[in-house]
């Protein structure tokens, strides 16, 4: 009689234990998983900055090659002009 009132306590133990570990795990894999989407979304973001940025240099390549063209046009202009 005693074993099988210890193994019916167990039992129910047992049971009761489960269903509020599945809760536990189903509130940790949703937390998990709003962290991930977090982070995936933040490094997309700087992803993004990084190609925005590297793009602004490049331009600034263009941009100063062209000033630097045109400095050189302007300065044979005026050593032309003085040897005139």
């Amino acid at each position: 009689m005693r074993k099988i009132i210890l193994s019916v306590i167990a039992l129910t133990l047992l049971i009761s234990c489960k269903e509020e570990t599945t809760e536990k795990v189903r509130e940790a894999s949703k937390a998990v998983g709003a962290d991930l989407k977090q982070a995936a979304d933040s490094a997309k973001v700087k992803a993004k900055k990084v190609i925005d940025s590297s793009k602004v240099g490049e331009k600034a390549k263009v941009i100063i090659a062209k000033g630097a063209e045109k400095v050189e046009e302007g300065a044979k202009k005026i050593k032309e002009s003085v040897e005139k």
